[in-house]
């Protein structure tokens, strides 16, 4: 039986057409939570950029963010993973002998480093992100762990970096960019530790996903829901595959495995 269940933003929760949660998915969540049925956000996006979830604010009980990498249930923080210096160096060194844009997430900041126009196209055009400050740099958030990187580079470049930073996965969801983490930080080792502390069984959760970074927790949950609008691979390692985002996606899955009613 499904108790608590854990949701991808971008693509999942949010249309991209749109950039705003369909109704019947705010009110298929809204029946779940009535049921008893935890709602819970998974995300590649640190908190500081959690900006379109308004309409669903209330029934939320907690966040797997930046991957993996900060979890928080409450005001409480459950886990918070950040990458090893030596990988973090990497990167930058990286950055600027490449010459690429980097959105870098400190402990308590965002900065984007290097900036490029592709960032503006992609975060704020395409994804209506715009709340960042791009005057900050590295030197405003010096002192505090870095726990994720998202750089703006394509897929090739992500392998030959990736090699070079050992302690490190990347979950790419969109072609422009990738989020990079500590090895010991996926959406599907946040679940875990979700669970650990909710006292929940594996087999008591379900997530939802569309994208290459939301595998580890699609493949982990008790019940792992792919979207319609999800590439091949997501599809593949689903339990159940869905409707799109914004073909009532949510909806239709939570009526068809049974966690609400028609």
């Amino acid at each position: 039986m499904t108790k608590s269940i854990f949701l991808d933003i971008d693509g999942t929760l949010v249309s991209f057409k749109t950039h705003r949660i369909p109704q019947s998915t705010v009110e298929a969540l809204a029946r779940a939570k009535a049921r008893g049925v935890g709602i819970y956000i998974s995300t590649g996006r640190p908190p500081q950029l959690i900006t379109n979830l308004g309409q669903i604010s209330h029934l939320i009980d907690g966040y797997i963010t930046t991957n993996g990498a900060l979890c928080i249930i409450g005001g409480e923080t459950v886990c918070s993973t950040p990458i090893d210096r030596a990988d973090a160096d990497t990167l930058l060194a990286d950055s600027a002998a490449s010459d690429f844009a980097c959105l870098v997430v400190g402990e308590r900041g965002v900065v984007l480093h290097n900036p490029k126009p592709v960032f503006f196209d992609v975060f704020v055009r395409q994804l209506a992100v715009d709340s960042i400050d791009t005057s900050l740099t590295l030197g405003d958030i010096a002192g505090q762990r870095i726990l994720q990187f998202s750089p703006f580079i394509d897929a090739a470049h992500e392998q030959a970096l990736m090699r070079r930073m050992t302690g490190c996965v990347s979950g790419r969801w969109h072609p422009a960019f990738t989020d990079i983490t500590s090895r010991q930080a996926d959406k599907g080792i946040g679940l875990e530790k979700m669970a650990a502390r909710l006292g929940l069984d594996m087999s008591e959760t379900m997530a939802f996903g569309d994208g290459g970074n939301d595998l580890s927790i699609i493949r982990r949950a008790g019940i792992g829901v792919a979207m319609g609008n999800a590439g091949p691979d997501v599809k593949a390692a689903a339990d159940y595959v869905t409707t799109s985002v914004d073909d009532d996606g949510i909806l239709n899955a939570l009526v068809g495995l049974g966690v609400i009613g028609k």
